[in-house]
């Protein structure tokens, strides 16, 4: 089963990117290597990985259910 970190990521990435564009934030040059960049997904895809697992423990150290 593949995992869906990585291609949650690369959306997050790209919509961020493209909001940071069009308020001109930042240049669109910019915004186009951040989008397409992996190195930047892959740490994106570990981050939601990590929070979700996070949030996990904390429902079940508080007794929740999962």
């Amino acid at each position: 089963m593949m995992h869906l970190s990585p291609v949650l990521a690369r959306i997050a990435l790209r919509y961020a990117a493209g909001a940071l564009v069009a308020y001109g934030l930042l240049a669109p040059e910019t915004g186009r290597q951040i989008a397409v960049d992996p190195d930047l997904a892959l740490i994106l895809g570990a981050l939601i990985g990590m929070l979700a697992e996070a949030a996990y423990a904390r429902v079940r150290a508080r007794g929740g259910r999962t």
